[in-house]
């Protein structure tokens, strides 16, 4: 997979080399290539990434199908167990229930854990995979311009209203950048579409 990923990427660097208007260095990274020096955000990249925005939304559907199902099942769990209230306790009846209503109880269990597990496994596959892409095209955009360090950044502008928005600001690794930021430029890479407008000032545009 990373193979074919890196050749779909060194194929639109080469687009880019020839001057692809959509994939042109953009304003906001205009002096990357001048300082050898760049800043990418990542949380927005994966905020606006259309593959990986597709792949969260079909999960989190598939998600919702399943706990409609499991409702589904707690349902019949909950009418066998009004319905063994109508037998009297020790009766055939009774016990031939109760035994139904424990295999449909651990049935369910199992159900609920499998599931549940195939789900963290495909939304961690989701991310590492967009992470193995969104870094394989920083990696090939400096390469391609010249560029010596990509640092990783929050555009995002301190909220003043709340706090834990103003401790992440106050924690930033980066709290300056002079037009070094390629976040534009790998997000239209990997959209395979027009850049992104960012504010000038390098603060990422809040996803609506």
């Amino acid at each position: 997979m990373k193979t074919q990923v890196m050749a779909a990427l060194a194929a639109l660097v080469a687009v880019a080399a020839l001057g692809s208007p959509a994939l042109a260095q953009n304003a906001a990274g205009a002096n990357a290539q001048k300082y050898g020096v760049a800043v990418v955000d990542i949380n927005y990249i994966f905020k606006n990434h259309q593959k990986f925005i597709t792949a969260m939304d079909a999960m989190k559907t598939d998600f919702q199908a399943v706990e409609a199902d499991v409702k589904g099942k707690q349902q019949k769990i909950m009418q066998a167990q009004e319905q063994q209230k109508t037998f009297t306790p020790g009766s055939p009846e009774f016990k031939q229930l109760d035994e139904q209503i424990v295999r449909m109880t651990a049935g369910l269990q199992v159900d609920v854990t499998q599931k549940r597990k195939e789900l963290v496994d495909r939304e961690a596959k989701i991310y590492f995979d967009t992470y193995v892409e969104v870094t394989d095209t920083i990696k090939l955009y400096a390469e391609h311009k010249g560029i010596g360090l990509v640092l990783r950044f929050n555009g995002e502008e301190a909220d003043q209203n709340n706090r834990e928005s103003i401790l992440r600001s106050i924690n930033k690794a980066v709290h300056f950048q002079n037009s070094i930021d390629i976040t534009p430029d790998v997000l239209a890479y990997l959209n395979r579409s027009a850049v992104t407008q960012r504010p000038a000032g390098g603060a990422a545009a809040t996803p609506r």
